[in-house]
């Protein structure tokens, strides 16, 4: 990724912007130019909840050149407490402890891609909630 490209998605990859359509009402993520549901550009951003629960996941094994040292890792779809649904790494998690239902919140974690610029770069991620 460009540093610029990043730089351009730096909010939507710390808190979780995502947009509210103003024609339809309906909320997604990622943000876009266009609702997927409706093709109006009336648009605004909106923050999403930090919490949800985990439909699905898959454990990676082969990756992708840069995250050979997190091998294994966890990809997971959660929905937040307001329906959108996010896929997203899941971390700080033993593998023999992910269950599908399980509540997650949101964090910030850095991940492993290098800018042109070597600029340390972060992402959300989401994490088992501690009760």
């Amino acid at each position: 990724m460009a540093t610029s490209a990043y730089w351009r998605t730096r909010l939507c990859r710390y808190r979780l912007i995502g947009n509210r359509c103003q024609s339809c009402d309906r909320v997604f993520f990622p943000p876009r130019f266009m609702c997927p549901y409706c093709n109006s550009t009336k648009l605004e951003e909106c923050k999403l909840p930090d919490r949800g629960r985990l439909l699905e996941y898959t454990i990676v094994y082969s990756t992708p050149k840069g995250y050979e040292a997190m091998t294994p890792y966890v990809v997971g779809l959660v929905e937040l407490e307001n329906g959108v649904r996010v896929l997203a790494q899941i971390t700080d998690v033993n593998l023999e402890n992910i269950k599908e239902g399980m509540e997650v919140e949101a964090c910030i974690r850095r991940i492993p891609e290098q800018l042109e610029e070597k600029i340390i770069c972060y992402t959300y991620k989401f994490r088992p909630v501690i009760k």
